[in-house]
């Protein structure tokens, strides 16, 4: 196999070496951080319900500060303007979650993007060693080399494809991988930004009521 790859060219089987230790490396980071408690947990979603019922939005705040999950940081972005802007209405404090929201689920996406380049640039490197090996084949048959001699130096041009099809075709079936579990944990992120969203609407209600109680109170006084 050794052989095999220093016929190849050392100029371009180096990159695709490369390559596949930056494939492999990322699967394994991949294996660890695209999964469930890295976008929503159970622990987390328990806590912000129980805050929020609370009305306890600073001590939700420092949850989300100690938790490093997707749903966290979309719950906090949401929380501090709510926070911050007081008069601000739902409608409004909506935006900010969505917005967040798109931003974490673009992020979860285009992180395994990476593989998907790996796949598509090694049988580019691959193919472009075939065409200078059979470039110089070429330019021996012309300078009177026979036929039977050029096969050693066709199959040598032929290396470099086999070995960017060899890191293609993995990094391909990863990334197919990943790309579903990707999928399910955003439409998982989706569904528990529902959940907090209708907690907090149910708490504006709570409030907007209570005011508009207290205004009636004064009024009739």
């Amino acid at each position: 196999m050794l052989d095999y790859l220093l016929e190849g060219g050392p100029w371009l089987m180096v990159p695709l070496l490369l390559l596949s230790f930056i494939a492999v490396l990322l699967v394994i980071f991949y294996l660890f951080t695209i999964r469930q408690g890295a976008v929503v947990s159970d622990k987390f979603m328990n806590a912000a319900d129980a805050l929020i019922r609370k009305q306890d939005y600073l001590g939700l705040i420092a949850v989300c500060n100690r938790e490093n999950e997707c749903i966290a940081r979309i719950v906090y972005k949401t929380l501090d303007f709510a926070t911050k802007n007081p008069t601000a209405s739902f409608d409004e404090v909506r935006e900010v979650t969505e917005a967040e929201g798109t931003r974490q689920a673009s992020i979860l996406d285009n992180r395994i993007s990476y593989l998907n380049d790996i796949s598509r640039v090694a049988p580019m490197i691959g193919l472009f060693g075939t065409v200078v090996g059979m470039i110089k084949a070429f330019e021996s048959i012309g300078s009177g080399v026979q036929n039977m001699d050029l096969a050693p130096g066709v199959a040598q041009a032929l290396v470099t494809t086999a070995a960017g099809l060899v890191v293609s075709i993995p990094s391909l079936i990863f990334y197919s991988i990943f790309r579903g579990k990707v999928q399910k944990l955003i439409a998982e992120l989706e569904a528990a930004m529902t959940h907090i969203m209708a907690l907090l609407a149910a708490q504006y209600k709570r409030a907007n009521y209570r005011a508009s109680a207290r205004r009636e109170t004064g009024e009739s006084d």
